[in-house]
């Protein structure tokens, strides 16, 4: 398990993911919160979805960028805040089914930058398909908690 510096991460991920607004919007959920570790849920409907009826691109990366930047925050000093750098994300299959998860993890984590992976699934009946998976680079904002996400 990753090394958390802020023994009061868990509290400090979940307020800062209710203060985001674009999560509020899409319906999003916190499912799991652990030291360099996220998961996050959102359930399909179909004002969040394209033109063929799949859930947009749009709505799969933000969950996967949330769960990457709270993964590596989840491991940063009290105090700090995080801002996203950079992203990758591969688009495996069309995002249909009941229920986004997208899992973050921490890479690597260091002092300023830290490396997150993130894999995002749609549940349908019951068995999870994987649907994207995103490489993310996380900065750590010292001095700046209000810079989360």
């Amino acid at each position: 398990m990753p090394e958390q510096r802020n023994p009061h991460f868990e509290q400090a991920v979940r307020d800062s993911f209710a203060a985001q607004q674009l999560m509020a919007t899409i319906g999003a959920r916190l499912a799991r919160v652990a030291a360099g570790e996220i998961e996050i849920r959102v359930p399909f409907r179909s004002d969040l979805t394209q033109q063929h009826g799949f859930l947009h691109a749009g709505v799969v990366t933000s969950a996967l960028d949330s769960a990457c930047g709270y993964a590596a925050f989840s491991l940063m000093p009290q105090g700090a805040g995080v801002l996203t750098l950079e992203f990758k994300t591969n688009f495996l299959a069309p995002a249909r089914g009941a229920e986004l998860i997208a899992r973050g993890r921490v890479v690597r984590a260091g002092r300023t930058i830290t490396v997150c992976q993130a894999e995002a699934y749609m549940l349908s009946d019951g068995t999870e398909n994987s649907v994207a998976t995103m490489l993310a680079t996380i900065m750590t904002i010292r001095g700046r908690p209000d810079i989360v996400g």
